[in-house]
């Protein structure tokens, strides 16, 4: 009895460290796959968790695709820092979205920001745009400034239990709806349906960065 009280003191504090070890590690891996200037989920890591969602086919989804409006013009203006301050407060505002949507969000890259939720429906799709838009639609002091911030969003409902739809298809079709919303100067336009407005060049829209043979969306 004794000996078996004797292992059992020594493989407790083995079996805590390896547990702190193990919630280390992992904690590790989770910041990896944050976004170090937004604190939101890198492409990959988004993709990831936003394929699993649409792969559940637990409900209806919304992809968002979210592009700043004149995010270089704040950069040349007031210089990086103060670009970096948007990101910042951009990647706090959708992170405080994403809890009260329940949503996954990430930051493609450079200005560009995307997230994935489930919806009800059609109604609940536009109440949650009107969320988004005003929660990002606030200004952003930076370096003694205070910067006007503004977004252009694109959004596209699916029913996955009904029809086979992938993410890098709903990302292109919330993509097109982002430019419609940038040149009417709307906060956001969504899809009415899931066919392609614009013609694809390898993969991408038309006219965007990467792209040859640009051309506007139909109205």
């Amino acid at each position: 009895m004794s000996s078996l009280v004797s292992a059992l003191a020594v493989a407790a504090p083995l079996a805590c460290g390896w547990s702190v070890h193990s919630l280390w590690l992992r904690r590790r891996i989770e910041t990896a796959r944050r976004d170090p200037l937004s604190g939101l989920w890198t492409r990959d890591a988004f993709t990831e968790r936003a394929e699993r969602r649409i792969l559940a086919r637990f409900r209806p989804v919304a992809v968002y695709l979210v592009d700043l409006n004149r995010f270089k013009e704040i950069n040349d203006t007031h210089g990086h820092p103060a670009g970096d301050a948007v990101i910042r407060a951009t990647g706090e505002r959708l992170a405080a979205w994403a809890v009260d949507h329940s949503a996954v969000v990430g930051r493609l890259g450079g200005d560009e920001f995307a997230a994935i939720t489930s919806v009800y429906s059609h109604g609940h799709l536009t109440e949650t745009l009107h969320r988004l838009s005003e929660t990002l639609e606030q200004p952003v002091e930076a370096a003694g400034h205070v910067l006007e911030v503004s977004a252009s969003i694109g959004a596209v409902r699916a029913n996955p239990r009904a029809e086979r739809v992938e993410l890098s298809e709903l990302l292109r079709l919330a993509d097109e709806q982002m430019y419609r919303a940038k040149r009417c100067e709307a906060p956001w336009s969504n899809a009415l349906s899931l066919n392609k407005e614009c013609p694809t060049v390898h993969g991408r829209r038309a006219g965007r960065s990467g792209t040859h043979g640009g051309t506007e969306a139909t109205e």
